[in-house]
């Protein structure tokens, strides 16, 4: 009897050890995943719109002539399409593709990083800061707000796939610059040139990422979601997804023009944040820190609202299935 209560003493710690280190080692695996597809998909669906609605942000010209529609769909057809505005449409769609791997590889380590890093920082706070939230602000405040922050600082963070995202936006808008360059030359000759605008993006991603699982996190409490446990339907996941991305591309417009605009200059010819600004208010007016702010609700609303209620709901499935 001694030796087997012993026996049954010294398996117990590791049997807890083993069933929590598989439950954390599930829920890592699940929200790499998740974000993972959703990287992907939202990739293969939306990379023309990217496009698009980063060429019109780098245009640094008036597009719309209320005065005169035929000098506005031509403004807009030279500003969308570049070098391929006089092709037939095969042509056109065909223009829309550029930079494509660097999108990818951009895309899908930035959904992984963010939709499947989130969690793990709410988590991390919520042990630590939980309570006291709870306490100051309420219980559904609190969880709306550690659920913005966490998403704020894992915005801030984001920096770190600058260089990627800079080479995507030059191969859409700027793609002479790229030519006959391999990647290798480009990140040995380029170095940290290649963050240019990095103060730029933690300005925008840190208020943006906040409104967007802020917004998402507020949506969810209101209708009820993660109460006694109710896990969110896809309906909900897109209410909420909705509500965080339209706050979040409203709230980080302005600096998103001027980073555009800094990752569209050519590589020996850079201009500071500050210098953008000055030029873009005297030439365009405030409107023009709004500049794509409507394509961007319209067209690339729906490629965050898409990427992030794929994100939410296939990690939750994923959480179930991997326990």
């Amino acid at each position: 009897m001694t030796r087997k209560q012993d026996t049954g003493g010294s398996n117990t710690p590791s049997i807890v050890s083993t069933s929590a280190h598989a439950a954390m080692s599930g829920k890592s695996e699940a929200r790499i995943i998740g974000s993972a597809v959703a990287g992907l998909s939202e990739l293969a669906l939306f990379h023309p719109v990217d496009t698009v609605a980063k060429r019109l942000m780098s245009t640094e010209h008036r597009t719309i002539v209320l005065s005169s529609p035929g000098q506005t769909a031509a403004n807009l057809n030279s500003a969308i399409f570049r070098e391929s505005a006089a092709e037939g449409m095969g042509r056109k769609w065909g223009s829309l593709f550029p930079g494509v791997g660097f999108g990818a590889a951009y895309k899908i380590l930035q959904r992984v990083y963010k939709f499947g890093g989130q969690p793990v920082v709410l988590d991390a706070m919520t042990k630590r800061y939980g309570s006291d939230l709870d306490e100051k602000f309420g219980h559904k405040t609190g969880r709306t707000l550690l659920s913005a922050t966490a998403g704020s600082l894992i915005g801030i963070g984001e920096v770190v796939l600058l260089p990627l995202d800079a080479l995507k936006v030059k191969a859409q808008t700027s793609p002479e610059q790229l030519r006959g360059r391999g990647v290798v030359d480009i990140f040995a000759k380029e170095g940290f040139g290649l963050y240019r605008g990095a103060g730029l993006t933690v300005m925008r991603n840190a208020p943006g990422s906040f409104a967007l699982f802020g917004g998402n996190s507020a949506a969810k409490t209101y209708m009820g979601v993660g109460e006694d446990g109710m896990r969110a339907t896809w309906t909900q996941d897109a209410i909420a997804s909705c509500v965080g991305a339209t706050a979040s591309i409203t709230v980080a417009a302005p600096l998103d023009v001027i980073k555009t605009r800094i990752q569209n200059r050519p590589f020996d010819s850079p201009e500071s944040g500050a210098t953008i600004f000055r030029r873009l208010m005297e030439t365009e007016g405030v409107g023009g820190l709004f500049k794509g702010l409507t394509p961007k609700l319209l067209v690339v609303g729906p490629k965050l609202i898409f990427s992030f209620t794929v994100a939410q709901h296939l990690i939750g499935y994923f959480e179930q299935k991997l326990k």
